[in-house]
């Protein structure tokens, strides 16, 4: 069964720190592109970043480069999202996805590429 768990999400004060987590179980982690995405109330769900778990190549939306970086622990098949400066427009609901990197762009932030998603963590920055 494929498996994805998201951790770390919180409440965290404009200008904090938060780092994410995702655990992946039942596919073969090297196989995958592993991104996450954010969405927020009201709003259309967006890519934030991904990383190719093969490779270790990122990928980061505007809004989030300079403060965000992904990075992958292959031995734990989790992969991590170490959000700083954070800001009240960040905060949503974030989503760890999975797709095949043999059937996508490595740097794809389009949802429809992931076959598989977590339940979600969310994060909430206050002003």
């Amino acid at each position: 069964e494929v498996q994805l768990v998201e951790s770390g999400g919180g409440l965290v004060q404009a200008g904090g720190s938060l780092r994410l987590s995702c655990a992946a179980s039942g596919f073969t982690f090297d196989d995958y592109i592993i991104a996450w995405f954010h969405q927020a109330p009201g709003k259309e769900r967006e890519g934030v970043s991904c990383i190719s778990a093969e490779t270790g190549r990122t990928y980061y939306a505007d809004s989030v480069k300079g403060r965000f970086t992904i990075s992958s622990d292959n031995a734990k098949n989790t992969v991590y999202l170490q959000m700083n400066s954070l800001k009240p427009e960040d905060t949503a609901d974030y989503y760890c996805a999975a797709g095949p990197r043999a059937t996508m762009q490595w740097f794809s932030m389009t949802a429809g590429d992931y076959d598989y998603w977590g339940q979600g963590t969310q994060v909430t920055v206050a002003s």
